[in-house]
């Protein structure tokens, strides 16, 4: 998978006089593309916005990783990960990845931090793109209800205080991922030990804000498969905003993403899956899209040609109705310099129904409700 579940390599970070004690890995990604973006409005032709260029980061990071053995078949694991820039004038974002701490065993492994869920994992895993980034990433389209449930809004702390979306009803952001496809932060987790190609997952979002009625939690659970050329995962992920004063005088909103994806590797081609269901309810409203995707690898002697497909039916229910879809497609290739470098190229295209305000989910094409963007980009991704 291109995003391990709850980023779960055996991980940590120690002091210089803990070396001998215990395994320490630096790591990271070095990604970065110069794109260039088009929005066009409802007119076919008519252009909303002139084409810009610029440099992207696409989910660039560096991390340290590590475990140290404690005896009795227990292991301590943690680690530290956060983004990095090429595109402005801070290069470190700081540990605003999946960064955690934990302990691992017989019993499977139980972390706490900042944590990607099995639900994000798992689109992520069917992506067809180089670390699931970039402006053809199916993040632009799965999970967002309509393009209006784009992100989650949060306290100084970082705690879970709302979502962005759902027209004025929700609030909305038009630059970020569903909530379902970014980290959760206060979140404590559950792996079970991967039995026959089984592994379960099971993730809580605590609630800390203390902030007048607001009391926020969620949960994401999920259960994989994965032997040799097959891969199928099914995650639910549910996220609920109790007497939020602030969601324009709505209250108990809840946001929830039923999500199967599945991928089968034939050699000369790798298939890719998905289909979700994500539901909506606060005062008044109950709310239900889904989403389909298909997506296609070809190996072409030391690169691939990628391809895939998905698109957003119109919202289900009382209030949004008819013009809610969209649909993602694009076309890349990426070429192996070596084990770790790739040269990579894509095209993408989204194109909103009218009453529908997709995004990209990785760098932004900035489009208003019923527009498309369209662009291209190629750069260079290096890991270490």
């Amino acid at each position: 998978m291109q995003k391990k579940i709850i980023a779960l390599a055996i991980a940590g970070l120690a002091s210089t006089a803990a070396f001998a004690q215990t395994n320490v890995t630096i790591y990271g990604v070095a990604d970065a593309t110069f794109d260039s973006i088009k929005t066009t409005g409802n007119v076919a032709g008519v252009s909303i916005e002139p084409r810009h260029n610029r440099i992207s980061t696409n989910s660039s990071l560096i991390g340290f990783k590590g475990s140290e053995d404690l005896g009795n078949g227990l292991k301590a694991v943690f680690q530290f990960e956060g983004s990095v820039g090429f595109d402005g004038g801070a290069a470190f974002g700081g540990s605003n990845r999946d960064s955690y701490v934990g302990v691992a065993g017989g019993f499977g492994t139980v972390v706490a931090g900042n944590l990607t869920g099995p639900t994000r994992a798992f689109g992520a895993a069917v992506d067809v793109n180089a670390g699931a980034t970039g402006i053809s990433a199916n993040s632009g389209i799965i999970g967002k209800f309509g393009g209006f449930l784009e992100g989650v809004t949060t306290d100084a702390g970082g705690n879970l205080t709302g979502f962005t979306g759902a027209q004025t009803a929700i609030g909305r952001s038009a630059t970020a991922a569903s909530p379902f496809d970014t980290r959760w932060k206060n979140t404590i987790a559950y792996i079970s030990p991967t039995m026959a190609g089984f592994t379960v997952i099971g993730a809580y979002v605590a609630n800390e804000n203390k902030t007048g009625n607001i009391n926020t939690y969620g949960y994401d659970v999920g259960a994989k498969y994965a032997a040799g050329p097959v891969l199928v995962g099914l995650s639910y992920n549910k996220a609920m905003v109790n007497n939020d004063v602030a969601a324009a005088g709505l209250t108990d909103i809840t946001a929830a993403d039923l999500r199967l994806v599945a991928s089968f590797d034939a050699g000369v081609v790798k298939i890719n899956g998905l289909a979700e269901r994500v539901k909506v309810t606060a005062t008044g409203i109950s709310e239900t899209q889904k989403v389909y995707g298909l997506g296609a690898i070809v190996p072409v002697g030391k690169g691939k040609v990628t391809g895939q497909y998905y698109v957003a039916r119109d919202i289900s229910g009382t209030v949004f109705g008819t013009d809610t879809g969209a649909k993602l497609w694009s076309v890349g290739y990426e070429h192996s310099l070596s084990k770790r470098t790739i040269l990579k190229a894509n095209y993408a295209r989204l194109s909103n129904d009218n009453q529908a305000g997709y995004q990209f989910g990785v760098n932004s094409g900035a489009a208003a409700t019923g527009e498309t963007s369209s662009g291209f980009q190629f750069g260079v991704r290096h890991s270490f």
